[in-house]
């Protein structure tokens, strides 16, 4: 049996009704920004429960408006976690700011201890990722940050679908960023961001900064950038969002089931705790695995397209090097780095993946 990790071939098998909007968005020429942009804007924003939605390029560029929207650049320090997706610290480093890294807990989120020892004269803002899909303690992450006079940018990209305490991922803070590269829980045929915010006066400055800081075709107001989300990008968005209850709905199902197979291996395998009132879109599944290196090259080999999200931890990579503070030592960043496994769980699979997947790690370990 094959469990693959890209679903991409069967998300997108049937294109007529995107084909079909791609060809009235053709016939309009309505190519930059414009009225399909703002549709998919205002159908986001109101799925999220937010007052405004700025679409932009990637989830990179979501992180990077975000920081410039709050005036971080130069001086400001920005903490953040190790065990997160290159971006996020790069973000940071892109408006001139310095990533300050700590440590995770044992559910692979930034520690709100690690946070709060890591604050300093020069912290601006403090940047959490919802990681794989899961959760921080987004509450009192908000509550340590207001208490310090602190901004809160979450890294929510791989979150859209979830809930904490029936609130949305990315609703928490001072705004939100988000993706929807190809493997993301919302996704479009290539890559695509978004930024949240109720807050007027940050929403208006974006939509600016994203277009060059125009205010129309003949005047700008500030020197601005193109991070601008392609119209055809957005007819696909749209449609997906169509979709994305049930796809979020189907990765649970499917963790479930691997939830409570791996129970009987915890002697070979950690589970992270499953908060109440957290719903996890699971874009990745991981677990802690002893042995993981050939218990990944085991699963290969029978066909099941495991991965490793990630293998060096940022405060490792050669480019934490130069510009970054990494705060104490990482005790759970580099063991999870070790013994960490994701497991394909996306919406195309079924009850006999999911057992199959089971049925192979318990032959393993025998």
């Amino acid at each position: 049996m094959k469990v693959h990790y890209n679903y991409l071939p069967q998300e997108f098998s049937d294109t007529n009704e995107i084909f079909e909007k791609w060809g009235s968005l053709i016939q309009t020429t309505d190519f930059t920004l414009g009225a399909f942009v703002e549709e998919f804007e205002s159908k986001f924003s109101k799925y999220m429960g937010a007052r405004h939605c700025i679409s932009t390029n990637c989830g990179t560029d979501a992180l990077i408006l975000s920081l410039r929207a709050l005036g971080i650049g130069e001086g400001d320090e920005v903490i953040t976690v190790a065990n997160t997706f290159y971006a996020t610290v790069g973000a940071i480093v892109a408006c001139g700011a310095t990533p300050v890294i700590v440590d995770c807990d044992e559910r692979f989120q930034v520690s709100v201890e690690e946070i709060s020892k890591a604050i300093s004269e020069n912290t601006k803002a403090i940047l959490p990722v919802h990681w794989a899909g899961a959760s921080p303690d987004i509450v009192n992450v908000v509550d340590l940050a207001r208490e310090k006079g602190l901004y809160v940018i979450e890294d929510a990209c791989m979150a859209i679908g979830g809930f904490v305490d029936g609130g949305r991922p990315g609703l928490f803070g001072d705004v939100g960023a988000f993706s929807m590269h190809p493997l993301k829980s919302l996704n479009v045929m290539g890559d695509g961001g978004m930024v949240l915010t109720d807050n007027d006066v940050i929403a208006d400055w974006m939509r600016k900064y994203r277009n060059h800081g125009m205010v129309d075709r003949d005047h700008i107001e500030f020197w601005g950038v193109n991070m601008r989300l392609q119209p055809l990008q957005a007819i696909v968005a749209g449609y997906r969002l169509d979709f994305l209850a049930e796809t979020v709905e189907k990765r649970n199902d499917n963790a479930k089931i691997l939830d409570s197979g791996l129970v009987p291996l915890k002697e070979f395998v950690t589970v992270p705790q499953r908060i109440p009132n957290y719903y996890e879109t699971f874009s990745l599944y991981m677990a802690l695995f002893e042995q993981r290196d050939r218990l990944v090259s085991f699963l290969q080999g029978k066909g099941i397209e495991v991965k490793i999200h990630y293998p060096v931890p940022l405060h490792r990579q050669k480019a934490a090097r130069r510009n970054c503070i990494v705060q104490g030592v990482m005790h759970n960043a580099d063991y999870q780095a070790n013994h960490l496994m994701t497991i394909p769980v996306h919406q195309y699979l079924n009850d006999n993946h999911m057992e199959y997947v089971i049925a192979c790690v318990n032959d393993f370990y025998k």
